[in-house]
Parts: structure tokens; C-alpha cells; sequence
């Protein structure tokens, strides 16, 4: 891959503070807990940032309810733990002033609109499985099948622990072209509103082997539209990027370029 590595740390560096408040109608005591202020990942989710919000809420509710599953929802919107921080902050709240405020539930968990997170086994399950689906899209799976468990771990370990080095020791595999000059196909989401995010099969080439942009893939994937915005970690990219090196930069750790479109 490229080796510009400070834009890789930038990223993984990216943070989000956000002020955690217990829902109202679910505080038990007389007064109100405080609200509890953390600096979060972009790159990481939820269930492995929230242990502390767990403990400093769960005492100030119903007895009954102290173990229940945690939820969390922003302005009435219930906020999938599966997508990435920085993904639900760019589809929801990227125009508002910081903190991010966050309503922390522990009742009424919405069946219809959220997973189940039982544990971080979960969150490593999901992790991995699109970590796998990435690499069948950029080298047919050649790459993870290749794998010892132990790198697959520590991929995980680096992802849990925000530790960098950990992580793209492992990672920097997965960003390389295997032989080739691009990969097979760009690994992508885009997400619009509450919409289902929209995947399509987009190589990084032209049939002439011309690079394709930013620009090429927005046209794939909503060839009727005009105007669109996009944007991811906070930014908008210029729609001029090449895709393989926003693939190889700007992918979350699952591998996957997640899309936030505006229009």
C-alpha cells in the first residue's frame, strides 16, 4: 500500500466528546445523576467505550432494571452499536455543536430497530465478519484465509485496546494489493438518513484501467442524482480521490470506506 502513514494515525486518532445522560423517566432516585462526559473513538463502537457510562448510571435506576441491556439513542433515534462511532456521528449529528449528547437507556429496549449486544464477543463477531467480507471483495479472501488465528486476534486486540501499532501490524495486509495494482473491488457502505446503507460491486479501475475517483463510485451508486455531498470522519473528501488510495487510507477497521451522503 502507499505508505503514508500519518494520515493512518490521523484517522485512528480521530476522537468524539459526548456527554452520556440517563433517560429521565428511568431515574430511580430523587435527583438526577450527572451526566457523564468521554472523549470516544470515531473508529471504535460503543459496547467497548461504555463500561464506565454502565456503572455510573446503572445505580440510579430501578432495581429490576440493573441488568438489563444498555441502549442508546440520540434526539429520539436509537444508535446501532454495530456501526461505527464516527459512522453514527456523520449520519445524525455531524452539524451540531459538540459535545455529542446521547440519552443512556436501560428500559424499553427497542426490538424492532437494534441487535442484541450480549457482550463484546458480539462486537468481536460482527467486527471480524465484515473484516472478511472486505478482504473476499479487495483480494477474494486470499488474505485472511491466509492468517494465522493469532494475527486475526491481534487485529481485534488492536482494534478493542486503541492501540495503532497493534492494530497495522496485522492491518497493512490488508492493504496490499497482493501482485496487483488496485484491488478487485472497493469495500464501501453508503448511508443515507435512516435508509439501509447501500453496498454495489465498484472496481477501482476503468475497463481501460484508468483510475476511477470518489466521483465515479457516487455516479455508480446514484447515477440519477446530482450534488451529492460525501462525507466520512468528519471530512469531505474531495470527489476527485482516487478510490484505491481512499480504500487504503480512509477504510474504518473493518476495511470498509463508510459513506455519510448529503444532498
Amino acid at each position: 500500500m502507499a505508505n503514508d502513514r500519518e494520515v493512518l494515525r490521523l484517522i485512528w486518532e480521530g476522537r468524539l466528546p459526548v456527554c452520556f445522560q440517563l433517560n429521565s423517566d428511568e431515574v430511580y432516585d430523587i435527583q438526577a445523576p450527572d451526566p457523564f462526559y468521554l472523549m470516544v473513538p470515531r473508529l471504535s463502537y460503543f459496547p467497548l467505550v461504555t463500561d464506565k457510562i454502565r456503572k455510573h448510571f446503572v445505580r440510579h435506576i430501578h432495581p429490576d432494571k440493573q441488568e438489563a441491556e444498555m441502549w442508546l439513542d440520540f434526539n429520539g433515534m436509537a444508535l446501532k452499536w454495530h456501526y461505527p462511532i464516527g459512522v453514527l456521528f456523520d449520519m445524525y449529528a455531524a452539524d451540531i455543536q459538540l459535545p455529542w449528547n446521547i440519552t443512556v437507556h436501560f428500559d424499553k429496549f427497542p426490538e424492532d430497530e437494534l441487535l442484541h449486544c450480549p457482550s463484546r464477543e458480539a462486537v468481536e463477531s460482527h467486527f471480524m465478519s465484515c473484516v472478511k467480507e472486505a478482504d473476499v471483495l479487495k483480494h477474494r479472501s486470499q488474505v485472511m484465509s491466509n492468517m494465522q488465528k493469532k494475527d486475526h486476534i491481534q487485529l481485534w486486540l488492536g482494534l478493542q485496546n486503541d492501540k495503532f501499532d497493534q492494530f497495522w501490524a496485522v492491518n497493512r495486509k490488508l492493504m496490499e494489493v497482493c501482485g496487483e495494482d488496485s484491488f478487485k473491488h472497493i469495500p464501501f457502505r453508503c448511508y443515507r438518513g435512516e435508509e439501509a446503507f447501500l453496498q454495489r460491486l465498484v472496481k477501482p479501475v476503468t475497463e481501460e484501467g484508468q483510475k476511477k475517483t470518489l466521483q465515479h463510485l457516487i455516479q455508480e451508486v446514484y447515477p440519477d442524482e446530482h450534488n451529492i455531498r460525501v462525507m466520512t470522519h468528519g471530512i469531505e473528501p474531495p470527489l476527485e480521490t482516487p478510490l484505491q488510495w481512499l480504500s487504503e487510507h480512509l477504510s474504518y477497521p473493518d476495511n470498509f470506506l463508510h459513506l455519510c451522503i448529503q444532498t
